[in-house]
């Protein structure tokens, strides 16, 4: 008796796996996976340049010709900068000022570089 249990158990497994795995396209997109799953960030400036992380503005051309041997940009900066271009279709110097300025306000600075702080005195 035991042993029709398994065969039917495993019958039974075989059969919602086979099913799962040919309809994957319809239900794979829904399972949330990480982004560095997909995308290894580049370690170096040679990397970040070859990655779009770069402008006319934003220069690395300069540290690549000079033989720059640090490790690049910083790369929780460089995950956000790429997840800000994905999702809001910018490109990198309007998502680097929108990290910039995220983080500004994470540490109760205003946009225009002063801080909020009510005791906060400048002598200009």
């Amino acid at each position: 008796m035991a042993g029709y249990l398994l065969y039917t158990i495993s019958f039974c497994f075989l059969v919602f796996a086979t099913a799962l795995y040919l309809t994957r396209d319809r239900w794979v997109h829904r399972i949330p996976v990480p982004n560095y799953v997909y995308q290894r960030l580049p370690s170096t400036f040679a990397g970040d340049v070859e990655g779009g992380l770069t402008s006319s503005d934003f220069d690395l051309t300069g540290n690549i010709m000079s033989g720059d041997s640090r490790a690049g940009l910083d790369e929780q900066g460089k995950r956000e900068v790429r997840k800000i271009m994905r999702s809001k279709r910018v490109d990198f110097d309007e998502a680097r000022r929108i990290f910039t300025e995220r983080r500004f306000a994470k540490n109760n600075i205003g946009p225009d570089g002063l801080p909020r702080d009510p005791k906060f005195v400048s002598f200009s």
